[in-house]
């Protein structure tokens, strides 16, 4: 399975050391539910381990640290939609890339079954 989002989440530097829990708490909301609407056809029943890879394309080649984009906002949407089990160790495999699109960034989500 293959998703594509139109956009990047942000940065975990935006949160990470701030007293801003109201706003993280609001943006991880906002980003499940993004995810729910544009991942779609949906597995009749979560995928209990997968490869995960979620690649970044970037507007910009500027350095980016992937321990910034850890996907956090992204796999928890994908778990509250129903599309994997979970986001724990047990069931995901996850790959993080990086890559430059100065004309549509974006964000790719594929999904492998391990079985």
């Amino acid at each position: 399975m293959k998703y594509t989002i139109p956009l990047i989440p942000p940065s975990m530097n935006k949160y990470k050391g701030r007293q801003n829990h109201q706003e993280y708490r609001y943006d991880k909301k906002q980003w499940e539910l993004l995810v729910s609407a544009i991942c779609k056809p949906r597995p009749p029943k979560p995928i209990e381990k997968c490869v995960l890879t979620i690649t970044y394309f970037f507007k910009t080649k500027g350095r980016r640290d992937p321990n910034n984009y850890d996907g956090q906002f992204l796999t928890d949407g994908l778990v509250k939609s129903g599309i994997i089990k979970d986001d724990c160790f047990d069931c995901i495999d996850l790959v993080l890339r990086g890559g430059y699109d100065k004309a549509k960034p974006r964000t790719e989500i594929e999904i492998t079954e391990v079985i």
